[in-house]
């Protein structure tokens, strides 16, 4: 873009700097680059990106763009009613972030070792991020200007951490006086006629037990299969570090917790089930990984509500690989050694992966289940592995032609892990090319079998 007027921004709102333009977008056709940032659509300025879907909907829009060089440009077009512009944004926020004011002793942000890059000890608790991506907040640092906004725009569903409903656990848990409102501002949303879905993650001897009976049959009380206020519920079981400070309070989740945990939730399924024709709470898949047991069939999930949650997600990657496996060739072009990292907790449910991929001519594949050190756990989800667990669980074993590392080890598409040691310095000391895998059931695959 051209122009000759420098733009000065004082506000708390940060123009929206451009990361990406779609190839034969309005953006593209405008001349639209990465680095060009909206200052205001329309004359205002988006806060977010909700606020820019908001103001980009109009079909004439009068744009102030700053350039990278720091020159302004106003550009007027008329488009479609609701035609995307085709733009990516650096960030989703142009405002700041709202942090949480919580200290829940449970947050893995606060069981993280000092001295990392700084992005890893940001605190969110902000309701745009759980309109737009699914993460969870907890209502507990909302003002009154954002409750309004949120029935105004009609940001629905939210997803939200409640982890108990009786005042006094949940105020024990958030470490926050405020904490105990839950059930008045889930009677807002009803009042509304707005929607969530919630959390509840269990800490042994706080909020088990009889607190999560009585938290799991409070919220079904928002549930209505006409007009449903809380839409599903995901019971997911702590998860501790050898970081976190010596005064929490909490206990580890044991196979012996975790049976217990899914005998108590199966009989509330069981009655919720023949209610309204649908579980309404779902348990993690780590409670079963963690007790032994089988994971339930797809048809339990119902739509899978909670899978970005770890809901299903195992059973849903089980069932897309073997759908796909039935149109396997019979063997490979070529021969070749892969390594799978995944972490120790689905070590048991992925063994009919490597055995069905191993039956594939000049295909080898040797699957490691880790543990991490790092964190001090014995058992370990695969997206905490970090490059220390892989160099460990790795270094000196044969590890063939290639190491197919999942993708959600890796933070936000970075080539770096948790612990900050980057792709490159890993694949350099283990000595064997890295090939990161994303796209599910359908990624793995394709890294197996494709020359």
């Amino acid at each position: 873009m051209q122009g000759n007027q420098k733009v000065s921004v004082n506000s708390g709102i940060q123009p929206a700097v451009v990361s990406r333009v779609e190839p034969n977008s309005i953006a593209a056709e405008l001349g639209f680059e990465p680095g060009d940032a909206i200052v205001a659509i329309n004359g205002d300025r988006p806060r977010d990106l909700i606020d820019y879907r908001f103001f980009c909907a109009d079909e004439y829009l009068e744009l102030e763009v700053m350039d990278a060089q720091g020159q302004t440009h106003h550009i007027e077009l008329e488009k479609d009613y609701d035609a995307d512009l085709g733009l990516e944004f650096t960030t989703a926020l142009f405002d700041g972030l709202i942090q949480c004011n919580n200290r829940c002793p449970f947050c893995f942000i606060d069981q993280q070792p000092p001295g990392k890059r700084q992005s890893l000890y940001f605190k969110d608790d902000d309701y745009r991020l759980s309109f737009l991506y699914g993460s969870y907040l907890t209502l507990t640092n909302l003002s009154n200007r954002e409750w309004q906004r949120i029935a105004q725009l009609r940001l629905s569903p939210l997803y939200v951490s409640v982890h108990a409903t009786e005042p006094q656990i949940r105020c024990r848990l958030l470490k926050n006086s405020r904490a105990g409102e839950i059930l008045n501002q889930i009677a807002w949303f009803q009042e509304h006629r707005l929607q969530l879905h919630a959390q509840v993650v269990v800490c042994p001897g706080i909020n088990d037990g009889s607190h999560l009976t009585q938290t799991l049959q409070d919220l079904a009380q928002f549930y209505n299969p006409d007009c449903p206020t809380v839409l599903s519920v995901a019971v997911v079981p702590v998860g501790l570090t050898r970081f976190r400070p010596a005064e929490d309070e909490l206990s580890p989740v044991t196979p012996q917790i975790a049976k217990d945990v899914i005998t108590q939730v199966r009989s509330l399924q069981s009655q919720f089930q023949r209610q309204w024709q649908t579980p309404f709470v779902w348990l993690a898949d780590e409670w079963f990984l963690i007790a032994g047991m089988d994971l339930p069939s797809a048809d339990h999930y119902d739509d899978y509500p909670q899978l970005s949650n770890g809901v299903g997600s195992i059973r849903l990657f089980l069932d897309e690989f073997f759908a796909l496996g039935a149109q396997f060739p019979q063997g490979r072009a070529s021969p070749h050694h892969f390594s799978w990292v995944v972490g120790n907790t689905v070590e048991q449910a992925f063994q009919p992966i490597v055995e069905r991929l191993n039956q594939i001519d000049q295909l080898q594949v040797t699957m490691f289940p880790l543990n991490s050190d790092y964190w001090g756990q014995s058992m370990t989800v695969t997206g905490l592995l970090t490059g220390a667990d892989i160099l460990r669980g790795l270094q000196g074993k044969p590890l063939g032609d290639t190491i197919l590392l999942p993708g959600i080890m890796l933070k936000n598409d970075q080539l770096v892990f948790l612990d900050d040691m980057t792709l490159e310095a890993l694949e350099a000391q283990l000595g064997v090319p890295i090939q990161v895998i994303s796209g599910g059931a359908a990624g793995l695959i394709q890294a197996c079998l494709g020359d």
